[in-house]
């Protein structure tokens, strides 16, 4: 049977005064060892090409990343967001609408999960430091092989069906987290101090989202690739 290609966005750097779009290797290396093609994305000027994009591909992975504007959910900018690029911003927002419309499955990491929030009609915590009384710790880049905090998966979902138990670690790199839902989601995992860790689709579409990075972890702890699997798995009965 034929491998599904996975579409996976990049982020935007300037490299010896150079544009780049640039994506971190695990996500490559995940989708491969869950038995899909990558296919990367570049960041663009705006999205007029999503749909020629979405057309090429079986499954959609947002990628992590710097912030989103907060335009996007009519919010000015608190102080602590710093880093924000626009034509990530457009590249990714037209892909998600076009995949979205079209029925293809999407997979949220990090700031991905943020953005199928945003694009649906939910809104951010910007800064969950400054904004939320008593957080816990969310941010970890020392190992993120290895996990930094737990979380709590909801039955039946999606997360439930993978990982097979309540509680798990994954690791942390975030400031901001989602705050109101948007529309046809619903919560399948958050932590401690109950910022929404994973999200899901209410419909017919397959769409999901993770807080966490299951990328970094997954070489090392098989679990975290079985989520990649899972959702390669759903692509390739969709194509």
């Amino acid at each position: 049977m034929k491998k599904p290609i996975i579409g996976l966005t990049s982020t935007q750097d300037v490299m010896v005064g150079k544009r780049i779009s640039r994506i971190n290797q695990p996500y490559v290396d995940s989708i491969v060892a869950a038995g899909g093609v990558p296919l990367i994305i570049p960041v663009l000027e705006n999205g007029d090409l999503s749909d020629s994009y979405i057309d090429s591909i079986d499954g959609l992975v947002l990628t992590g990343g710097d912030d989103m504007s907060s335009h996007y959910f009519n919010e000015e900018p608190v102080k602590q967001v710093k880093m924000i690029d626009h034509n990530r911003d457009r590249t990714e927002w037209g892909l998600f609408h076009s995949a979205y419309k079209k029925g293809l499955p999407i997979f949220g990491i990090c700031r991905g999960h943020q953005v199928i929030n945003i694009a649906l009609g939910g809104n951010l915590f910007q800064d969950i430091y400054s904004q939320i009384p008593d957080v816990l710790g969310h941010t970890s880049d020392y190992n993120i092989e290895d996990g930094y905090h737990s979380i709590y998966i909801e039955e039946n979902s999606i997360m439930m069906e993978v990982f097979k138990n309540k509680i798990i670690t994954v690791n942390s790199v975030h400031h901001q987290a989602i705050r109101e839902l948007g529309e046809n989601l619903k919560v399948s995992a958050y932590s401690k101090d109950k910022i929404i860790e994973a999200i899901e689709s209410t419909n017919e579409k397959f769409v999901l989202g993770v807080q966490f990075h299951p990328e970094g972890m997954a070489m090392k702890h098989g679990i975290f690739l079985d989520l990649f699997k899972y959702f390669v798995e759903i692509c390739k009965n969709q194509g």
